[in-house]
């Protein structure tokens, strides 16, 4: 008898059949002695769509809304039925006994393989492969560990539970918004209160009221001292300030206090992926979803770093004796950091890093034992593989340790102060290249309480506050982790969706609203705004994950809270101007076109929901003449198929009507351009597809 193995992708599946030694490659499948593995193509089941339930569904009506069926279908995804009929037909075989799961070890990997199991009626053992890491090592002693699937069933019950609520809340909103104010609106359960995070920075922005300010600089005896009162070096009279720099200006200076303090830094801790995505982004602007895409590259191609989709800074204290390992896979890159800790065994200073309590479903970000070959590594794929590394050596490192000095003068009854950091100890920050200079700065060092000095020089600078930066991709993170919005595998498709449907977009590295996005934000209902909502949401999915809650429970609260947020919307008395219209109208019905940005270029859209008819806003220029003015005419592409235009003239011809005049390579290299590369109708159908990929 055989075990049917089920990985989540095609290049998985081909790692994990060679170290079980299967080698009979087939189409969807590789077999060996004891094993069949076979894959997913990322997901091969979904929720049933609306018209699946009734083909009235079909088209967007305000009216049938909201759609809640009693129970929710499953159904193949047309583009990869030959997938799953692969994997029916090997179920069906005679001489497999059990599944052994093998998808990504989290919430989403889960579904990806119960609802193919569910689709088959699978009634046979089910054990689960749960590793952090793709290196052989970790894959032979994962098989050799197998873990029971009934262990994994309350993560599945959460993961069905967030895939429906995100389903009836997104699905029907963004259809009642899109219907009731005839534009394409995207609303979720995470996205929302996201955008709403965003737009409240640019309020404040924009209410922010600047005012001048000055502050005081004196230089006494060997040292520069700024003026403080009541830790405050902000003076906002102009007056107050320069009778004050009259006052000290040539004045004795009196040494009245000085503090040294002694203390340390302890190690960072290893990255989880939020934290990693942060520092990407501040290092080297890196969006979220980039640097989630390289990592995935690193764990799953090259096998040099542990589970991406993690929430956990900590290791678990049965890792204690890999530690060696995996600083002999680092050291070809590393050799100057690593071999003197290979030299002490390896040992981690960092102890605290090692707590089972704070690790759930997998630990922090770390190298694997695998063998580095920097020079397969591209450029950015070397800069994240860094960050992992270094912040994982730190953990090796004793902790910073330095001295500041804390000085105070007196002049003519004010205060100045000045401070100096001294390094005693540079530890982990070696690693991470964060000192400056471990020689001691000697400006407080001679100086001695009591002395008096004399005041050289005072200047007075004038300054204005500032309103606070608009949020950085590192910032939206941060916020998002803080209200519990989303988890670490899907928070970087959320800000994507959000740029991609237009509601913010991303100027020199930090996000600006837009107009859409700020109507959007006052049509969406208040509930849905809130982060507290959506973080509740996450508490309670996490609870069924653990078996702490009923998953029937929240399925009816979210059904509730669906008929509400509908009910809101089609009663609501809030008006929606598309914010692109222009003044061009629809050759094909008439109604006003819209300009949309795309990563093309800018394009020109039908604004009838029913109308598919879209043009480049510039578009390429043909050999054909306009037969009345003799200028080349433009090519475009309509549902009769591809004509030309002379807008001076307003004449329009068929592409049949001249086929002599233009040449065939051209005609099908435009068609191709402005058809097959470019998906931006805005029928009602292309609008389901985006509403139900803009799902949470």
């Amino acid at each position: 008898m055989k075990s049917l193995v089920l990985a989540e992708k095609p290049s998985v599946a081909r790692e994990l059949a060679r170290v079980l030694g299967c080698k009979q490659i087939n189409k969807s499948y590789i077999e060996g002695n004891h094993y069949i593995v076979t894959w997913a193509l990322g997901h091969l089941i979904e929720l049933k769509m609306p018209e699946h339930y009734d083909s009235k569904y079909k088209t967007w009506n305000l009216e049938d809304l909201p759609i809640i069926p009693q129970k929710m279908g499953l159904k193949v995804i047309k583009q990869t039925t030959h997938q799953f009929r692969a994997i029916e037909g090997l179920a069906k075989r005679k001489d497999i006994n059990e599944c052994i799961i093998a998808t990504d070890a989290g919430r989403e990997g889960e579904l990806v393989a119960r609802w193919i199991l569910e689709k088959l009626h699978w009634n046979k053992p089910i054990k689960r492969l749960w590793i952090s890491s793709q290196t052989d090592k970790a894959i032979k002693e994962g098989f050799k560990q197998l873990k029971s699937g009934k262990q994994f069933e309350n993560l599945y019950h959460s993961a069905v539970c967030r895939a429906e609520a995100d389903w009836l809340i997104g699905l029907n909103v963004t259809r009642a918004l899109t219907t009731k104010y005839k534009d394409p609106l995207s609303a979720g359960r995470v996205q929302t209160p996201t955008l709403a995070m965003i737009l409240e920075r640019e309020q404040q922005i924009q209410k922010f009221v600047p005012k001048e300010y000055w502050t005081i600089r004196a230089e006494i005896g060997p040292l520069t001292a700024d003026w403080e009162h009541g830790g405050e070096k902000r003076l906002f009279d102009k007056a107050t300030a320069e009778r004050i720099l009259a006052k000290v200006h040539g004045q004795k200076a009196v040494l009245e206090k000085i503090e040294r303090k002694k203390k340390s830094e302890s190690q960072p801790l290893p990255y989880d992926l939020t934290e990693l995505q942060r520092d990407a982004n501040k290092r080297f602007g890196f969006s979220a979803k980039k640097t989630l895409n390289i990592l995935q590259r690193l764990y799953e191609q090259y096998k040099l770093v542990t589970y991406p989709r993690t929430d956990s800074r900590y290791l678990t204290t049965d890792m204690i004796g890999t530690m060696m390992d995996r600083l002999q896979g680092m050291d070809s890159g590393y050799k100057e950091e690593v071999r003197p800790l290979l030299a002490g065994n390896g040992k981690v200073l960092a102890r605290r890093v090692f707590n089972n309590e704070k690790v759930t479903d997998h630990h922090a970000i770390i190298p694997t034992e695998q063998r580095l070959n920097l020079g397969e590594l591209d450029s950015d794929e070397r800069k994240i593989y860094d960050l992992i590394a270094r912040q994982f050596l730190a953990l090796f490192l004793p902790a910073y340790e330095y001295e500041t000095i804390h000085t105070s003068f007196k002049v003519e009854g004010e205060t100045f102060t000045a401070k100096e950091t001294n390094v005693m100890e540079a530890g982990f920050r070696k690693v991470l290249g964060k000192v400056d200079s471990e020689e001691p700065v000697s400006g407080l060092q001679k100086l001695k309480q009591g002395q008096n000095y004399t005041v050289k020089e005072v200047v007075l600078n004038q300054k204005w506050t500032e309103p606070p930066l608009r949020f950085s991709e590192a910032d939206v993170l941060s916020h998002m982790e803080k209200y519990g919005l989303g988890t670490p595998a899907t928070r970087a498709e959320i800000i994507e969706r959000l740029v991609e449907s237009e509601v913010v977009e991303r100027v020199n590295g930090r996000f600006h609203s837009t107009k859409k996005g700020q109507q959007l934000i006052e049509l969406v209902n208040n509930e849905l705004k809130s982060p507290e909502l959506t973080a509740k949401w996450e508490q309670e999915l996490e609870q069924i994950a653990k078996g702490k809650a009923d998953p029937k429970q929240f399925l009816r609260k979210i059904r509730r809270q669906t008929e509400q947020l509908v009910s809101e919307i089609k009663t609501s008395d809030k008006s929606y101007r598309a914010h692109n219209l222009t003044g061009s109208k629809c050759p094909e019905c008439g109604s006003f076109l819209k300009e949309r940005n795309t990563k093309d270029g800018k394009i020109l859209v039908c604004s009838n929901l029913e109308c598919s008819y879209r043009r480049r806003k510039d578009p390429k220029l043909s050999n054909r003449r306009c037969p009345q003015c003799h200028k080349k005419m433009e090519i475009h592409e309509g549902k009769a198929g591809v004509y030309f235009q002379c807008r001076r003239c307003n004449v329009v011809e068929k592409a049949e009507e001249t086929k002599k005049v233009i040449k065939k390579h051209e005609e099908r290299r435009l068609v191709q351009k402005y058809t097959k590369k470019e998906d931006f109708g805005t029928s009602l159908g292309d609008l389901l597809k985006q509403a139900l990929k803009d799902q949470d």
